[in-house]
């Protein structure tokens, strides 16, 4: 199983992002998938998860702000981010049964 994180960078307070994970080696039809986040000096948290690909659930700093969801098609899973704030500036990571991708970097400037 392979995870290819991407769609980080520094963005202004207010603005979007979209993460994108590339999985390989297994299907998103199939299992559950999550981004987490890390940022400075915490411990890694739960952003989003899309559990058997209907429900979801969200951490309660993110509701409202940022939408998980999968293509099957492309194996892909997303992370649209809204209404980005400072304090969501950490290193995110998508998973899949239990494998983690690289981080990619969100900066919100304020």
């Amino acid at each position: 199983v392979q995870l290819q994180a991407s769609g980080g960078g520094l963005v202004q307070a207010g603005g979007s992002l979209r993460l994108a994970c590339a999985v390989s080696g297994v299907s998103l039809s199939i299992y559950s998938v999550a981004w987490y986040r890390q940022a400075p000096g915490k411990q890694r948290e739960l952003v989003a998860e899309l559990i058997s690909g209907t429900r979801t659930n969200y951490a309660d700093s993110v509701k409202g702000r940022f939408t998980i969801s999968r293509d099957t098609a492309e194996n892909t899973m997303y992370l649209q981010m809204t209404s980005l704030e400072p304090e969501d500036t950490a290193v995110y990571y998508c998973t899949v049964v239990r494998t983690w991708s690289k981080g990619t970097q969100v900066t919100v400037s304020s």
